[in-house]
Formats: C-alpha cells, sequence, structure tokens
C-alpha cells in the first residue's frame, strides 16, 4: 500500500473540514448563532424536565394511562391552538411572539419546581400546568419554525431545519441522562427548577439579536378565521404537502407516543430505575441526532420523499423489535437506529414542507405542521395509555409499529403521483434548484 503523503494528508484534513464547515453553514449568521446556542442550553433543561414529569407522575401513581393523560394534557392544546399561533406569526414580529412564549415557559417551569420541591404537587396539578405549557407551545412553535428563514434566508434554510433539529435532539441525549441521575440522588423538582432557569438563555439571545425590519402582510378585510382557511385550503389543494402531513400525523398517532411508555419498560420489563429511563431515552435521542447531523450534510432535496418512507417503515419496524427485547443492551441499541429513522422522517418533512410553501403562508403551514406532529400526539399518547392498561406496554408498541410500516407502504405507493407537482412547487419558491423531492 502506499504511503499518504504530506500533501495527501494537508488535503484529507482540508477536506474533512470543508465537510464540517458545510455541514454547519447556516452558523456563519450571527441571529441563528444566538438562537442555536440559547436553545440549546434551554432544551436540555426541556428534556430533563419531559424525563423528570414522567418519573414523578409514575412514582406518585403507577399508572400507565396517567402518563398517557399528562402527556395528552401537555399537547392537545397544540392540536386546538396552533392554527391561531401560525396566523399571528404571519401577521407580528416573530421574534418578540418568541420571547413572550418562553417567558411563559419559565414560568410554568418555575411553578412546578417550587411545588415539587415544598412537596405540595399533586397530579392534578402536573396535569394543569402541562395544559398551560401545551397552549403556550401552540403559539410558541409554529412561530420559531417559521422564524427560522429570518435568522439564515432562503439559502440556508434546509440546514438551519437539520441543525435545529440535531439541537433538539442532541438534547433529548443529554436531558434524559441528566434527568435520570437527577432524580435518583435528589429528586424531580431540581429537574423542574434547572428547566425554568434555562430558558434565560434563550431570551438573552433572542433580545441580543438584530432582525432588519420586515413588513407583514397587510390584510385588513381579511378575518383571522379566513386566513386560517387559507393555510389548510393550500394543505387541501397541494397533494404533496397534504400527503406527507398525512403520513406524519398517522405516525404521530400510532408511533411517536412510543415514549409515554418508556418508564414502564425501564422498571416493569427491563427491571431497572430512573437511571434506566434516562439512558433509554437518551439512546433514541443518540440515533435522532445522528440521523439530523445526515441531513445537515445534504445540499439539495432530491430523494428525501422516498426516504421518508424508508425511515417511516424502519421507525415501525424498530418500535416491534424493541417491544420484543428483554434485555438491556439489545433495547438500547435497538433505539439508536430507531430514533435515526424517526428523526430522518420528521426533520426530512418539516424540510420539504417548508421548501414548498410561499413566505406569506409560511406561519400558517407550520402550525398544520405542529399540529399534526405534535396535536395529534396526545390522541396517540392516551390511546397508548389505555391500550397498554388493557392489552399491555409491548403490544401496544407492536400494534403502533405496524400501523407506521403500513403507512410507510401506501405513502411509498403514492409518490410517483405526487413527485411532478413537489418539483414545481419548489422550483416556483426557488429552493433546491430544480431537484425533485
Amino acid at each position: 500500500m502506499a504511503d499518504i503523503g504530506p500533501s495527501s494528508a494537508a488535503a484529507a484534513v482540508l477536506e474533512e473540514r470543508s465537510r464540517f464547515q458545510d455541514m454547519v453553514r447556516s452558523l456563519k449568521h450571527r441571529n441563528f448563532q444566538l438562537f442555536f446556542s440559547g436553545q440549546l442550553i434551554s432544551l436540555v433543561g426541556t428534556w430533563m424536565d419531559t424525563a423528570a414529569e414522567a418519573l414523578l407522575v409514575y412514582r406518585l401513581t403507577g399508572s400507565s394511562l396517567l402518563l398517557g393523560t399528562v402527556a395528552f394534557a401537555g399537547q392537545i392544546p397544540i392540536a386546538f391552538f396552533s392554527v391561531a399561533g401560525g396566523a399571528l406569526a404571519d401577521r407580528l414580529d416573530r421574534r418578540k411572539i418568541v420571547i413572550g412564549t418562553q417567558t411563559l415557559s419559565m414560568i410554568l417551569a418555575g411553578i412546578l419546581a417550587f411545588l415539587t420541591l415544598t412537596h405540595r404537587v399533586t397530579v392534578g396539578e402536573v396535569i394543569l400546568l402541562a395544559t398551560l405549557m401545551g397552549i403556550v407551545n401552540a403559539f410558541d412553535i409554529p412561530t420559531r419554525q417559521s422564524f427560522l428563514v429570518e435568522m439564515v434566508g432562503r439559502e440556508d434554510l434546509m440546514n438551519a431545519i437539520a441543525l435545529n433539529s440535531s439541537m433538539f435532539q442532541g438534547a433529548r441525549v443529554v436531558g434524559p441522562v441528566v434527568a435520570g441521575i437527577v432524580v435518583y440522588k435528589i429528586g424531580e423538582g431540581w429537574c423542574f427548577f434547572s428547566n425554568s432557569v434555562s430558558y434565560i438563555a434563550v431570551i438573552i439571545g433572542l433580545l441580543l439579536m438584530r432582525i432588519p425590519p420586515k413588513e407583514r402582510p397587510q390584510t385588513p378585510h381579511t378575518s383571522p378565521l379566513d386566513q386560517i382557511a387559507e393555510g389548510f385550503r393550500f394543505v387541501r389543494d397541494t397533494a404533496p404537502i397534504r400527503s406527507l402531513l398525512l403520513l406524519l400525523g398517522l405516525v404521530s398517532i400510532a408511533a411517536m407516543p412510543y415514549s409515554v411508555l418508556m418508564p414502564v419498560f425501564a422498571v416493569k420489563i427491563l427491571h431497572g430505575t430512573a437511571r434506566t429511563y434516562g439512558m433509554l431515552m437518551g439512546a433514541t435521542g443518540l440515533g435522532a441526532v445522528t440521523g439530523a447531523l445526515t441531513l445537515a450534510t445534504r445540499r439539495g432535496v432530491r430523494g428525501m420523499a422516498k426516504g421518508i418512507a424508508v425511515a417511516c417503515g424502519g421507525f415501525g419496524t424498530g418500535l416491534i423489535l424493541f417491544s420484543l427485547s428483554h434485555w438491556y443492551a439489545l433495547s438500547m441499541f435497538l433505539l439508536v437506529p430507531m430514533g435515526f429513522s424517526m428523526m430522518t422522517q420528521m426533520a426530512s418533512s418539516n424540510t420539504l414542507v417548508q421548501v414548498m410553501v410561499p413566505d406569506r403562508l409560511r406561519g400558517r403551514m407550520m402550525a398544520v405542521y405542529s399540529m399534526t406532529f405534535m396535536g395529534m400526539a396526545p390522541v396517540g399518547a392516551l390511546l397508548y395509555g389505555i391500550l397498554a392498561e388493557h392489552i399491555g406496554a409491548p403490544w401496544t408498541l407492536r400494534l403502533g409499529g405496524a400501523i407506521a410500516i403500513v403507512g410507510s407502504i401506501l405513502f411509498a405507493r403514492n409518490l410517483p403521483k405526487i413527485r411532478n407537482e413537489a418539483h414545481q412547487l419548489i422550483v416556483a419558491h426557488e429552493i433546491a434548484g430544480k431537484e425533485p423531492a
């Protein structure tokens, strides 16, 4: 084998550096740097809160049904209020809206921390605070998603979506693991406190941003209800977006709520502790981060729709295999590709929707996306809780995985019918050149 000379080694280093720079290219924008760093800290706190909340409810009640109920309460407001949040995002200053929602989230997390640390918390209060947080998220999520294009522009939008997803999932790796350790050592309340404090980072980042003034569409003769209806009509009349959202909604109901039952698998099936739960959630997050970073290296969307179908089928298969495992090491191993598949579908769907939607409807489309992705999940969470009480957690996951596999097959069979329209929409909005989805 020939030796690699100094020039070849230097070229390899430069190539690797170039690849890395390309993967994080949206971070060249100062506003996105501020957003990314603040959100990274805040999201670790959010995932600590999510994990600790599930462990708290399970410790207080030992009920799979109440685990599903709390998840339902925290996400169902998104189904009802996100369209209003999206309409607001298309009319008002998105940065100011996000500052407001993040501040409210900080206050709600602080209340939960106080109640838990003073040993006054009840399941009813957890459900109430989860509901209020869900209402805040209904306005926060579509606004944050549609705000990305203002931070990075159209050219780097796809990369920003992928990095944003990797940040979310990176926090998902760290947050539950840290939460498992903290809960095991000193209790759930300190996780809630950490989450409350973490919001300060993202609020500071938002305040330091310099966003050029941008005129919002003036529609004095159009009622808010008409604007919301316009967004739904666009989805109804646009086959590629409609197909993506239908598959996303199906998976959100049938497969995504698997995490609601993770405490059951950690404690009852794998005979572990809070730390076991954190490690399981972290394994899923590790796979998801890998999926998001893989997407970040992409320059175009060619083949992305086919990848969504494959990822959806892989997610469903992973759920079934995980439900069959009684070995901790095997369960950890299976959750990594499952997380990869889940993130590939979610982030790719977000990307394709954003590259096919006009700017004036971006907030409302992100609202419909949020309603489909997160608004349907609480229905699934409640169903998961009910099913797990009757047929057990493993069989509940197997059923959800089978439904996801069927959905992926139907979506793949429909792809030839929607490919041309997707291509025309992408070209019309000058995104990703002339690459068909």
